[in-house]
């Protein structure tokens, strides 16, 4: 059923489509998903730089897509993020779009959904809904605590420093109509940041749960991947896919692959793009069980993470209810445990304990002891897939976590 009123909706952020993992990749599905809806969509984003932190056409150009028009502002891109240069890097963007949002005033969209990283942008965002007057909602919708997730992994440094970024921030986050963020944890967060509880929104990301099912029996061993990448029946595989920086501790992942060298019929996929991919490369040279490989195409994700035997999930200490991982949902759409490393009172921690196996961060022989417990065992494996799967049916369909949503701006 079409909504009984048209929505203008502006989306401003770093990320957008075609970016196939992270924020991009849910940004582009909302869009598309409320113009399937009727409603009045544009957006104000980067050209696509991620997971390869290289950037394509990356000047200003004006695009229309499944009847989005998106304005595409340039940025800077480091070659080696670092703490100062990623908040150039954010910073670049907030300066460059700022032109083109201000000129959305005279559009005068209904809700300017602003998505944080980068929270560089959200000053911009609250100035154009000034412009626009009080009919203008404005929404900050946090996918990443990018300010203390910089804190707190030691890319930025200094008491006062934080004590200045912070203020910054609390002073921002008041301004906005509404905040979401996607867990219970982060948002508990922005409210001990000052966000007020009746403003402050539970936005879940979402998984289409027709795009990813779980394969069986026949299904299972006739995987195009299995036999693309020459695996055997026999063979375990162990997979890690996404994005590869600072904050994913896939250092974890190499010691968790020394302690289980001796165990037979392994196979270890990482695959993804970002700054730490060549340091993950020269510490599993001369593994024969490891294949690091790019980032599979969206058109073939269903068969790719159904290759896993058991998905890998770790994480930093620090980022802990900071972030939570957007490839979570797809991992527990396919019916795969998943063993994760996060306290246990974050909501990743809380997830993998019912969809797989949780251990504490930064912990590499518990993480090993976990995997060879779920390698030894196919009848547990079996179990924590199939309620991996009842999981995310009963909390991330994207109908109903973006037909929630929709109701929620409506209202506003």
């Amino acid at each position: 059923m079409k909504p009984n009123r048209s929505m203008r909706v502006l989306l401003y952020g770093l990320n957008y489509a075609p970016e196939p993992v992270g924020i991009g990749k849910y940004t582009g599905e909302l869009a598309e998903w409320l113009a399937q809806r009727g409603h009045q969509v544009r957006v104000i984003a980067a050209p696509q730089y991620f997971p390869e932190w290289r950037a394509r056409g990356n000047q200003y150009h004006l695009q229309t897509h499944k009847n989005v028009a998106i304005w595409r502002c340039p940025l800077w891109v480091p070659r080696r993020p670092s703490g100062l240069t990623r908040l150039l890097h954010l910073a670049s963007f907030a300066a460059s779009s700022l032109v083109p949002l201000l000129g959305q005033a005279g559009w005068r969209p209904d809700v300017v959904i602003t998505v944080a990283p980068a929270f560089f942008c959200a000053p911009g965002a609250l100035l154009l809904g000034k412009l626009c007057g009080g009919r203008t909602r404005s929404w900050l919708h946090i996918q990443d605590f990018e300010l203390d997730a910089a804190f707190e992994l030691g890319l930025l440094k200094g008491r006062w420093l934080r004590g200045l970024a912070e203020r910054w921030e609390r002073n921002t986050l008041r301004g906005f109509d509404r905040v979401s963020t996607i867990s219970g944890s982060m948002r508990q967060r922005a409210v001990a940041k000052g966000v007020s509880p009746e403003r402050a929104v539970l936005l879940p990301n979402w998984v289409d749960l027709a795009a990813i099912q779980p394969q069986v029996a026949e299904q299972r061993a006739n995987n195009p991947y299995r036999q693309e990448l020459d695996i055997g029946e026999n063979s375990l595989v162990l997979l890690y896919s996404g994005s590869m920086n600072k904050k994913q501790g896939l250092d974890l992942l190499v010691a968790a692959i020394q302690l289980l060298e001796p165990v037979p019929n392994l196979v270890w996929l990482l695959a993804g793009e970002g700054p730490t991919k060549a340091e993950l490369a020269a510490a599993t040279a001369g593994m024969a069980q490891v294949r690091l490989l790019p980032l599979q195409p969206a058109e073939r994700l269903n068969d790719w993470l159904n290759l896993a035997d058991i998905h890998l999930l770790p994480q930093k200490a620090g980022a802990a209810d900071l972030v939570l991982p957007s490839k979570l949902l797809g991992i527990l759409a396919s019916g795969r445990p998943v063993v994760a490393s996060s306290p246990a009172a974050s909501e990743l921690g809380q997830l993998a304990e019912q969809a797989g196996l949780r251990v504490e961060p930064e912990d590499a022989p518990g993480f090993a002891a976990a995997l060879r417990q779920l390698i030894d065992n196919d009848e547990l494996r079996h179990r924590l897939g199939r309620q991996a799967r009842q999981l995310v049916e009963q909390r991330y369909g994207q109908e109903a976590v973006l037909g929630a949503l929709e109701a929620q701006l409506t209202a506003a």
